[in-house]
């Protein structure tokens, strides 16, 4: 058994869930069929280390002391107590595991650009986490209704996106309650970053959706704005 230390409960999940058609796995239903929530810790890292021992990529689901902007965010979110959100642009979980390790009843949907990357977090839907769920999609079209979750975040996306304005206002549209953003504070050598916004351009930004309440906090050259959705 692996010594690493993982989010167990997340990692087993995606281990069954790309592992439902595996025949070794098949013919372990205590491990594979039992609902995460009745197995015990030392199950649980059996199902971990059967997914290393198959070769899975389980790096991402590793415990660390975590991005010191990420924790920034948790703790906002342990003072909202949302009822449901929606994360822009999970990518490999940075944020996203934290989050649902943080907020272990909380429902997540989750957008990404890249088909492979919401094939893998689905997989954690399908391996027992329902609470969660995946959706291929562009943050300039998103494929839900007006105010449709509590709380909506964009952590280190907006930079990525040529059409910013357009990517805001989608936002804030499906958004009830708070829009969080991050995104850099200093220029840095990603090549991908195609914007550097500062805290005046960004408000100014979000002022033209109709947005009037906006909070700001800086964490280790990343920029951190917490947007309050005006009730209809």
């Amino acid at each position: 058994m692996t010594n690493t230390l993982y989010y167990d409960t997340l990692a087993a999940a995606f281990v069954r869930g790309k592992l439902l058609h595996d025949p070794v796995a098949k013919a372990q239903p205590d491990l594979f069929d039992t609902p995460l929530e009745e197995l015990s810790q030392d199950e649980l890292q059996d199902i971990v280390q059967f997914g290393l021992d198959h070769e899975l990529r389980l790096h991402r689901f590793k415990r660390t002391m975590g991005l010191a902007r990420v924790q920034k965010v948790l703790g906002v979110l342990k003072g909202i107590q949302p009822g449901s959100l929606l994360d822009i642009g999970s990518g490999r979980g940075a944020f996203l595991w934290s989050l649902l390790d943080a907020f272990p009843a909380l429902p997540v949907t989750c957008v990404d650009l890249l088909a492979y990357r919401v094939t893998d977090i689905q997989a954690v839907h399908d391996g027992g986490i329902h609470r969660l769920s995946a959706v291929h999609g562009d943050a300039t079209a998103l494929p839900f209704a007006d105010r449709s979750f509590d709380v909506v975040t964009m952590l280190e996306v907006l930079e990525h996106i040529p059409a910013t304005r357009q990517a805001l206002k989608e936002v804030c549209r499906v958004a009830s309650r708070f829009l969080i953003l991050s995104v850099p504070s200093k220029k840095d050598d990603n090549p991908e970053h195609i914007h550097l916004f500062d805290q005046r351009g960004l408000k100014n930004l979000l002022y033209e959706q109709g947005i009037t309440r906006v909070s700001v906090e800086y964490v280790l050259n990343h920029m951190i704005m917490i947007a309050r959705i005006e009730p209809l």
